[in-house]
């Protein structure tokens, strides 16, 4: 078995590292073993699998996923410490299935990968999270599923429903891609240094069925629309993407949606429907 970090060897890497976790980068470091392997278990991924671990920081997560058999390929913006993940691996072994990608995530591209990854399971930096997420659904096709840990509010926008007073534009997005739900709560003593918000784990998978034949960026702009102005009806909301409140409200018509709703009760699909209006 694959030995994990624990508070002890956490500590003693980042001094080693003269490592001081920075909000900036938004470094939060599990240091509870027994957190690491619900995560790992959650995920389900295992053998063949080749798994995109986002902000690896010290380990602690990627060592339980490679004993788990899979492949990982981490991506990591501080050259410190992706410089010395390898070794912190090879000392507890599976250091044959770890790629490091000294890169920044919202940046990188299916080409910057070593391998196709087919599941993202990390713990994200709070102020990046669902940015990073949907750039790399949008890159890498080969992601099917992901689970990643966020801060608990994040989680909630990320897996709302219409009608929810957290339902927006994270949630809707999300759900071009499939279906997102918050899974469970992370208590803040598993992480060095303890942050002041609570963390839930979110887990997604990709859909297979095409939500429309619009394209992606269409629908988006529409969605931004819709979600900038929350207290205004669709009408006024999309004025500025419809080139007037009046053109809004033909399209909103066409589409059949009432030019009274708020963005907040419509799903994917019918922001699908107005984007298609356009047409």
């Amino acid at each position: 078995m694959t030995e994990l970090l624990g508070p002890a060897e956490i500590r003693a890497l980042a001094a080693e590292l003269d490592v001081r976790p920075t909000k900036k980068l938004g470094q939060n470091f599990v240091h509870d073993p027994n957190t690491v392997r619900r995560i790992v278990d959650i995920s389900g991924v295992g053998e063949g699998d080749v798994v995109l671990e986002v902000g690896p920081g010290l380990g602690s997560l990627t060592l339980g996923l490679l004993a788990t058999g899979a492949e990982v390929v981490a991506v990591e913006i501080d050259p410190v410490l992706a410089g010395r993940l390898p070794e912190t691996v090879a000392e507890r072994g599976g250091a044959e299935r770890l790629s490091v990608v000294g890169a920044d995530a919202l940046r990188i591209t299916a080409d910057d990968l070593p391998q196709r990854p087919t599941a993202l399971v990390a713990n994200l930096p709070y102020n990046v999270a669902v940015p990073v997420v949907l750039h790399l659904l949008a890159e890498l096709p080969s992601l099917t599923s992901g689970l990643v840990m966020v801060q608990t509010e994040v989680a909630d926008r990320m897996a709302a429903g219409p009608g929810s007073r957290t339902y927006g534009v994270p949630s809707v997005k999300l759900a071009w891609y499939g279906k997102a739900r918050k899974v469970a709560a992370v208590p803040r003593a598993v992480f060095w240094p303890v942050p002041n918000v609570d963390s839930a784990l979110v887990a997604f998978e990709r859909g297979d069925d095409v939500v429309s034949s619009v394209s992606r960026e269409r629908l988006f702009a529409v969605v931004d629309a819709a979600f900038s102005q929350r207290r205004k009806t669709l009408r006024a909301a999309l004025a500025s993407w419809a080139g007037s409140a009046e053109r809004a409200g033909e399209l909103l018509e066409k589409a059949g949606i009432d030019p009274k709703t708020r963005g907040e009760q419509l799903d994917v699909h019918q922001f699908a429907r107005i984007a298609a209006a356009t047409d």
